[in-house]
């Protein structure tokens, strides 16, 4: 096949070539060192996991939290749990079949019109992605530095073309800084947990037993479910693995799969305990007793300066635009490997860049809430979750695309069980919004 000249090389070209050689150096089995062979490993599974602990997951933990107490922490760790699950697979696709996910999914659709609606219906939830990063960032700059939400805005596409300019210098630069990002995030929700002292108890029954108590909490559960396995950061993930470290022989690539899943396990661990911090922080400070109306992020950050001091205030605001920034530069590489797969070509990375700042700039321009739009966006992302996790189990499963690697049957049942309740939530959401249950 001749190469596309309006394809440019996907984002995961480019890899440090000292990677390459220790990886291949392990899969052989010629590393003799103990940690030290893990870290070639290390890294794409933390820029996927940038998404999980974007500013939507801020928005529907805080108003979760505000809300109804501690009761939806349940629906966090499952949500975990579930992205975890996706990830692996993600992650496995790339390293078996050397294709991403919508690179599969455009081989299978035998129609253009069907890879076109299935590539604007993905764009679409790429959008409500980078919506939510994008706001998120400009008002961590807003809170920070008390400037209007417009500079903030501003501040944060510079910054973001900034992180996205690491890129040509070779991928795992972007890795270590995202990683560190990641880890900023997680230290500064420690000091939240420590200022506020969440209840043990109260926390405990919250993960163990389930409650939807109204029809706004599930609303809110959907959000949570979106902000957590979010269908862009799925697509980008086998992208991430896809050439990454190149394992010909079927017990190397059995040996990628493990290790690509320690990756994947760490990164979403740290992820987990992040979200859950975020809930059990809000309902901590602000269940029974809410911020007053209005923004629900701003209010937050308002109520926690005389209620904890300017220093707990400040890590919060400085964790929102860590992980703004962060997840912003991560949802614009997704939408790369979203219109390249479907369709087959990309635009420029910064035109994508300034294309998808439009929605965040007029929403501030039109002064709504940033916190309802952050909420909606990720539960219309709930919505998207089926489009990636279906496909996903159907290539993972199958012997043509896998070989020997594909799913175990258990692998596979707990698959279509996920898949299933999403999309019953999901149905449940809509009916609701169609329908509206008599007065």
């Amino acid at each position: 096949m001749k190469p596309n000249p309006l394809r440019p090389p996907i984002p995961t070209e480019g890899w440090d070539v000292s990677v390459r050689e220790q990886a291949a150096e392990v899969l052989s089995g010629k590393w003799a060192g103990n940690v030290g062979r893990f870290v070639p490993f290390l890294g794409p599974a933390f820029i996927a996991a940038v998404a999980y602990i974007d500013p939507g997951n801020y928005a529907t933990n805080i108003e979760s939290g505000t809300r109804y107490g501690y009761q939806l922490l349940w629906v966090v760790l499952w949500s975990n749990l579930i992205a975890l699950f996706a990830q692996g697979l993600s992650a496995k696709l790339g390293i078996v079949t050397g294709k991403n996910l919508p690179e599969c999914i455009r081989d299978l659709l035998p129609h253009p019109l069907l890879r076109i609606a299935y590539w604007l219906q993905a764009e679409l939830m790429a959008i409500a992605t980078d919506l939510a990063e994008f706001l998120g960032a400009a008002l961590g700059f807003q809170l920070l530095l008390g400037i209007p939400l417009s500079v903030g805005a501003l501040l944060t596409g510079a910054v973001s073309f900034l992180i996205l300019g690491l890129r040509p210098r070779g991928f795992r630069y972007l890795e270590v800084l995202l990683t560190i990002f990641v880890g900023f995030i997680a230290v500064c929700y420690a000091f939240e947990l420590f200022w506020v002292h969440p209840s043990l108890s109260e926390s405990l029954h919250g993960l163990l037993v389930p409650s939807i108590p109204s029809a706004e909490a599930a609303y809110l559960a959907a959000g949570i479910i979106g902000a957590t396995v979010m269908p862009h950061a799925i697509y980008l993930h086998s992208a991430l693995t896809q050439r990454r470290i190149p394992a010909r022989r079927l017990a190397e690539k059995r040996k990628l799969i493990r290790l690509s899943f320690l990756d994947v396990s760490l990164a979403m661990a740290i992820a987990g305990v992040i979200n859950l911090a975020m809930l059990a922080v809000s309902a901590a400070a602000f269940a029974g007793a809410p911020p007053e109306r209005g923004d629900g992020i701003t209010q937050a950050y308002r109520a926690l300066s005389p209620m904890l001091g300017k220093l707990a205030a400040g890590a919060f605001a400085l964790s929102l635009l860590a992980s703004g920034l962060s997840s912003s530069a991560v949802g614009t590489l997704s939408g790369q490997v979203i219109m390249q797969g479907f369709v087959g070509f990309a635009i420029p990375i910064w035109l994508r860049r300034l294309v998808t700042m439009a929605p965040a700039i007029l929403v501030i321009a039109l002064g709504i809430d940033t916190t309802k739009i952050l909420v909606a966006s990720q539960v219309l992302l709930s919505f998207g979750i089926g489009f990636a996790l279906v496909p996903l189990l159907l290539f993972t499963q199958s012997s043509r695309w896998m070989g020997p690697l594909r799913n175990s049957l258990w692998t596979n049942i707990a698959g279509w069980l996920i898949s299933a309740a999403i999309v019953g939530l999901n149905a449940f959401l809509l009916a609701r919004l169609l329908l509206p249950p008599s007065q």
